[in-house]
């Protein structure tokens, strides 16, 4: 019986605008985002000042990416750029920097390619990643012109899925009405429904390995 093959993702990425501003705006808040995600340095690390290497689960990996943009952009005038390949690990080092497999590639690819839009995937399946990157691209258009108030409220909803609206409106103390007029404006209903197609074609795609 053939062994099925574990496939793991890796984001690799990148501060936007990191050298026009004092380094603890933005360090501290990639290191909570990326600390919710796992443990340093097996899972996540930090390296070359404002660049980063994350391991998830492949289908958690976009909801993964949606985040951590919701995180830095918190802070007007900061974006991060974010590559994520799905692949396997051949070698699993103590640090996530040193270890290697195609997921590493494949990320490392996406990463170099990243030109004129701040997120791409790069997958063994042409088709999945053709599919879900002019998602993508689609997406950026709303998430690019997110406010710092508009991405605050998108990462408590995505972290807090299971809250209301209503609790939601409470942790962050503000008026319900003001939570549902952000997550409009910010395209939050229309970019979940995006990474649900997501973890639909994943579980398609992957599931012939």
């Amino acid at each position: 019986m053939k062994k099925k093959k574990i496939m793991i993702a890796i984001l690799t990425g990148d501060i936007i605008n990191s050298r026009k501003y004092k380094t603890g705006i933005w360090l501290d808040r990639l290191k909570d985002v990326l600390s919710y995600y796992g443990k340093e340095p097996e899972d996540w690390e930090i390296f070359r000042g404002d660049s980063f290497q994350l391991k998830v689960a492949k289908e958690s990996a976009l909801k993964a990416a949606l985040v951590i943009k919701a995180f830095i952009k918190q802070d007007r005038g900061l974006d991060v750029r974010i590559a994520i390949g799905i692949g396997e690990i051949e070698y699993k080092a103590p640090k996530i920097t040193e270890s290697t497999g195609t997921a590493f590639i494949y990320s490392g690819q996406c990463f170099d390619n990243l030109k004129k839009y701040s997120m791409a995937i790069k997958t063994p399946f042409a088709e999945f990643d053709e599919e879900i990157n002019l998602y993508i691209i689609l997406a950026l258009l709303t998430i690019n012109s997110w406010t710092p108030n508009m991405a605050k409220i998108v990462a408590v909803s995505i972290l807090h899925e299971n809250l209301s609206q209503k609790e939601i409106a409470q942790m962050l103390n503000k008026s319900q009405s003001s939570i549902s007029e952000s997550k409009k404006r910010a395209g939050y209903e229309e970019i979940m429904k995006m990474e649900k197609r997501y973890r639909k074609l994943v579980q398609k795609y992957f599931n012939q390995i």
